[in-house]
């Protein structure tokens, strides 16, 4: 089972709107500990919070996806849902593209849902690494959110690198963090409310967009570095700024991730990673933080992207 925290983290929705979910009665948590209150969720349960945010997205109330999810409406209807809204978003504004690119994706996880073979799940150990990087805040982990920040960060990095005459060693890889949240007071009451209630929101992300050098390549633009990564298995790291108007930091080596290889835009990267989750869980293990995403290959064509996605896990 996963923690409401994990559960949010892989249906790319906030802990405060499962919450709301459950306190209608749109989508249950699997377990309630009777003691502490914490809510745990099990990975079947992303199909019906992909339905829930597929309808809502396709201007549904919740009131209203309430009561379509209780006559089981099947893909096919969803779909032809779908081409009814697109209809409507392609005589409005461009801006409305990318959020008719999300209702896609869900849609596209709907249907690929327990279609991905154990085998293209690998375990493994990565090595450190030495990466130049720009970093920048967005909204929520939602690829609607990511996207729009990630993009135009990586195309600077190029432009500063190539500047200061630093030549890449290797591929892109992208490391995600909380951002800050400001400390808020614990309201009174007079019930059990849980720890994990009180927790401050920590909707918004900090987006690293980094890319492999080496310190010879950082010597040469006249920056250096001991290289020393992080300890291994640290998945949070300070990078430090060159002067050239990028940061470096020695990525630490992370002891077990679980990797999938994830082909096409990462616009629809749900179904990969909502796969990976199914893996995970069915197999003993849970995560132990954001995963990484190292670009293999990046050509213009976003349909021939090579992504592997690497997510940090432990033994349940």
């Amino acid at each position: 089972m996963f923690s409401i925290g994990d559960f949010a983290q892989y249906g790319r929705v906030s802990a405060r709107m499962l919450r709301h979910y459950d306190a209608i009665g749109l989508l249950r948590p699997a377990r309630t500990d009777p003691v502490s209150g914490y809510r745990y969720y099990e990975a079947a349960q992303l199909a019906r919070l992909n339905r829930i945010i597929a309808l809502k997205d396709l201007g549904f109330s919740l009131q209203q996806v309430g009561a379509i999810l209780a006559e089981e409406v099947s893909v096919p209807e969803l779909r032809g849902m779908l081409r009814l809204r697109r209809a409507e978003l392609e005589a409005s504004l461009t801006a409305a593209g990318a959020r008719l690119a999300q209702v896609e994706a869900r849609l596209r996880t709907i249907e690929s849902e327990g279609r991905m073979s154990a085998d293209d799940v690998v375990v493994k150990r990565t090595g450190a690494v030495l990466l130049a990087e720009l970093s920048g805040i967005a909204a929520s982990y939602g690829p609607e959110d990511i996207g729009p920040v990630i993009q135009p960060l990586y195309g600077e990095l190029c432009r500063r690198l190539e500047t200061a005459g630093v030549t890449p060693a290797g591929p892109g890889l992208a490391y995600y963090e909380d951002a800050d949240a400001p400390e808020t007071p614990e309201p009174e009451t007079s019930d059990a409310k849980t720890a994990e209630e009180h927790k401050p929101t920590r909707e918004a992300i900090v987006v690293h967009a980094g890319i492999v050098i080496t310190e010879e390549a950082l010597a040469k633009a006249g920056v250096t570095t001991d290289g020393t990564p992080g300890r291994p298995g640290t998945t949070s790291v300070t990078p430090t700024p060159t002067g050239l108007g990028f940061d470096v930091v020695a990525l630490p080596a992370l002891d077990c991730v679980a990797t999938v290889v994830h082909r096409g835009p990462m616009s629809r990267i749900l179904p990969t990673v909502q796969n990976l989750a199914h893996w995970i869980d069915a197999n003993g293990y849970r995560s132990a933080g954001y995963a990484r995403e190292l670009y293999l290959e990046c050509p213009p064509d976003q349909e021939k992207w090579v992504t592997e996605i690497q997510e940090p896990v432990v033994r349940a």
